[in-house]
């Protein structure tokens, strides 16, 4: 009798366990959640975490609840395909990630031979999309759009005076450079200096002196905020008044821990501020009910996991083949705005506009 009883007890608690699994969509995200850039790995956290929540609110997606996972790739090739190992052996259908480019291209080549969505809210390179598979996708712009507007912004203001291009030869900061630098040649500005230089290091001066020496007026750094920010600091220790502009990456108020007042009047690209959507109010309110700013890429990840909710529901399923033909041809209602994707699966919106550092945050430039 006994052995009766515990034998219905633990054929229903099986019934049980596999119903609670297959009513679970296992989801990701993953970046910097250490290391010098790890502000924006918060960002993504909190963009993912806030999704995850609103959209289990409402009954999760197809009716099951979602559980996210986070991966701390550090910005690092390596340890990004060890997160994207994790991911699979846990079962995740769907990234919101990588953030760095270089993390985000090796992973993409996991995900593509196991078969798991990338949505990538931060990589801008345009290697992640030309030479990924079906699967990989971005809501963010590319650098070869942005170096279009960095080049033609350096030519048009600053097309007489010397300027520097430099780089921290990372797959996202070289590719930038490079492509601000084609631009600029292409309008028949020669640079006074191209330079490499090492990320994470933590005195730039020879590299400011040298611009000093050469007279440059205007630097432009491919890079992150941390080095771009050391670099202006030490500028004005100098005495140096050189203009920095730089791109993406310098979206966090972490650059002007680092600057101070230094940092005022620099000057970069980013894609419109989706803070100031209306239809982003309601989740900003969220974020700022918590003290926190939802600045740089919180949005973009939240605005990813959107997208790939909405192209879930759509297609009925979570088979990847048909999430990936749901998001080619469908459009999202977003905090990014009402986006969609092209072929290659960039993302399909307004394009890369100019902000100055001033005061301790960054706004439009007028």
């Amino acid at each position: 009798m006994n052995t009766l009883k515990y034998a219905v007890i633990a054929a229903a608690a099986t019934l049980l366990s596999a119903g609670q699994s297959q009513a679970e969509i296992k989801i990701s995200t993953a970046g910097p959640m250490t290391g010098q850039y790890a502000s924006f790995g918060e960002q993504m956290q909190r963009g993912a975490e806030m999704a995850v929540k609103d959209l289990n609110a409402k009954g999760g997606v197809l009716g099951q609840k979602l559980v996210l996972s986070i991966g701390d790739d550090a910005c690092d090739p390596k340890q990004a395909v060890a997160v994207a190992n994790k991911f699979v052996s846990e079962g995740v259908s769907f990234v919101a990630g990588h953030f760095c480019s270089g993390s985000s291209i090796p992973a993409s080549k996991v995900y593509e031979e196991e078969g798991v969505l990338q949505i990538s809210p931060a990589s801008t390179n345009p290697k992640l999309t030309e030479e990924g598979e079906d699967n990989v996708f971005r809501v963010c712009g590319r650098d070869d759009q942005q170096g279009i507007v960095a080049g033609n912004f350096l030519a048009d203001k600053y097309g007489s005076k010397k300027i520097a291009v430099l780089h921290d030869k990372t797959a996202y900061g070289k590719g930038l450079a490079d492509e601000t630098k084609k631009q600029l040649n292409k309008r028949g500005i020669k640079e006074a200096m191209y330079e490499a230089y090492t990320a994470g290091e933590k005195d730039y001066s020879a590299l400011i002196s040298k611009m000093k020496a050469n007279g440059v007026k205007v630097f432009y750094v491919g890079g992150y905020h941390t080095e771009a920010g050391l670099m202006v600091r030490q500028a004005r220790d100098q005495g140096y008044d050189v203009q920095l502009v730089s791109g993406d990456a310098l979206v966090t108020d972490e650059f002007w821990k680092i600057t101070g007042d230094a940092g005022a009047g620099t000057l970069m690209t980013f894609s419109p501020d989706p803070r100031k959507n209306a239809v982003a109010a309601p989740v900003v309110a969220k974020f700022r009910a918590q003290n926190y700013e939802p600045e740089g890429y919180t949005l973009y990840t939240y605005g990813a996991i959107q997208a790939w909710a909405q192209a879930v529901e759509k297609a009925g399923t979570t088979d990847l083949k048909k999430v990936i033909a749901s998001l080619r041809k469908n459009k999202f209602d977003t905090v990014l705005g009402n986006i969609g994707f092209d072929m290659k699966g960039d993302v399909t919106a307004p394009g890369y506009v100019w902000y100055i550092w001033k005061g301790g945050q960054y706004d439009y430039m007028k």
